[in-house]
């Protein structure tokens, strides 16, 4: 049976709060960690950083099946309905995400037309997205996302004129992607400039040439020594360890950015257009997620009854579920965030809801696995890795952040 477990949309602030700070007291770690849990409340990811392509290849999602991902900016969750499953749910934490992602429903399902969609959340930059807001969307909004929408921000601007304002260039991330931007123009680094390369060469001379030098700037290397630097990535300090892997900061981030800047032609890599150009490119044949692609339209629209949008611990969550339920996991990069009671107990509601097959996908900052060693033997016996695919899913993944992909396939 479903068990009766309320999910009545709890404060961002105590569930971040209880998902990030593991330390007690005082100390430098649990003060950062309490920085990282404020800094979490607001919007942090306009868009997922997280390539949805990569993981439907990945989850191999079906007609019939029930996807339960983590949110963030809600671009996986709705590109996942190109692939017909049954439901998709997507949980947050973070009740902005949450009204993101209902923002992004109703959008979907009243907006009048895909320009108007596309005016909306893929250029976010019109001031008739607004009055589209006003006429269309906000009258079939619930309640608390329409509040979080019309109130204003720390600065006085109310939320949704973001979109008349470049919606990609807010949130946390929105916010520190503007930060690096400035820091290398100080140092004479155009990065809007690397778009202009016609070809995967022409990028690769390009970052040679002028972003590689950027890393070796004092300022750059001791403020990436600084936990708190990172904040903006959306990265704890639990994670900051994780993702230096031994190795200085600076170096990590100058290895991914030369994978997103080298391994991908920027045609077809919108990741990078967010990352160098603070936005999505604007030619009709852009580099857009799927649900954001005219091809994908009409599906979408008829498929919207089968997506949910919930502030919820994921854990939490599932223990709400009936018992071989669930066909597709999502876990993003959270187990990064983890202590081992948290892992386990994750992993057991997982076990416990997955149906024969299901799979679970999910990335880490480093390469290392984030379970191994730390998982009930117990609970990961249920599982087989699949460690193949799973390097081909991490060479895969356009965002070239993460340190690796891994799925997993439930045994039957």
């Amino acid at each position: 049976m479903k068990r009766d477990i309320a999910l009545k949309a709890p404060a961002t602030g105590r569930l971040v709060e209880k998902a990030a700070v593991s330390s007690k007291g005082f100390t430098p770690t649990a003060l950062l960690e309490r920085a990282f849990a404020l800094a979490f409340r607001g919007l942090v990811y306009p868009q997922i950083w997280e390539d949805p392509i990569a993981d439907m290849d990945g989850l191999q999602i079906g007609p019939g099946d029930h996807v339960v991902t983590i949110s963030s900016g809600g671009c996986n969750a709705f590109s996942y309905l190109t692939a017909s499953p049954a439901k998709v749910t997507a949980v947050d934490l973070n009740s902005a995400h949450v009204a993101l992602g209902k923002l992004k429903r109703a959008a979907l399902m009243h907006l009048p037309s895909y320009q108007q969609f596309r005016r909306f959340f893929a250029e976010a930059d019109s001031a008739g997205n607004v009055e589209a807001y006003h006429r269309f969307i906000a009258p079939q909004l619930d309640p608390r996302s329409r509040q979080y929408w019309e109130s204003r921000d720390l600065l006085g601007r109310r939320r949704i004129e973001m979109f008349a304002k470049g919606f990609y260039r807010y949130g946390l991330l929105g916010n520190f992607i503007g930060f690096v931007h400035f820091l290398a123009r100080m140092h004479g680094v155009q990065p809007a400039r690397v778009l202009e390369a016609q070809g995967i060469e022409q990028q690769r001379a390009h970052f040679e040439q002028h972003f590689l030098p950027f890393f070796d700037k004092p300022l750059l290397r001791w403020l990436t020594r600084r936990k708190a630097s990172l904040f903006g990535l959306g990265i704890p300090p639990a994670q900051y360890d994780k993702l230096a892997g031994g190795r200085t900061m600076v170096d990590v981030l100058r290895e991914r950015l030369e994978r997103l800047t080298c391994n991908f032609d920027f045609r077809d890599n919108y990741f990078a257009w967010q990352a160098f150009g603070r936005g999505y490119a604007k030619a009709p044949e852009a580099s857009l997620p799927p649900y954001l692609q005219e091809a994908n339209y009409k599906a979408l629209r008829l498929r919207l009854g089968g997506i949910e949008v919930l502030q919820a611990n994921m854990t939490d969550y599932l223990a709400g579920q009936e018992a071989h339920s669930v066909d597709r996991f999502v876990l993003l990069d959270a187990q990064d965030w983890m202590t081992d009671q948290q892992l386990n107990a994750l992993w057991a509601q997982i076990c416990r809801t997955a149906r024969p097959g299901a799979r679970v996908l999910f990335r880490t900052a480093d390469e290392p696995n984030v379970i191994d060693g730390r998982l009930d033997p117990d609970l990961l016996d249920m599982w087989q890795f699949l460690p193949e695919r799973s390097a081909e899913l991490s060479a895969q993944d356009r965002s070239s952040i993460y340190g690796a992909t891994w799925l997993y396939v439930r045994r039957d």
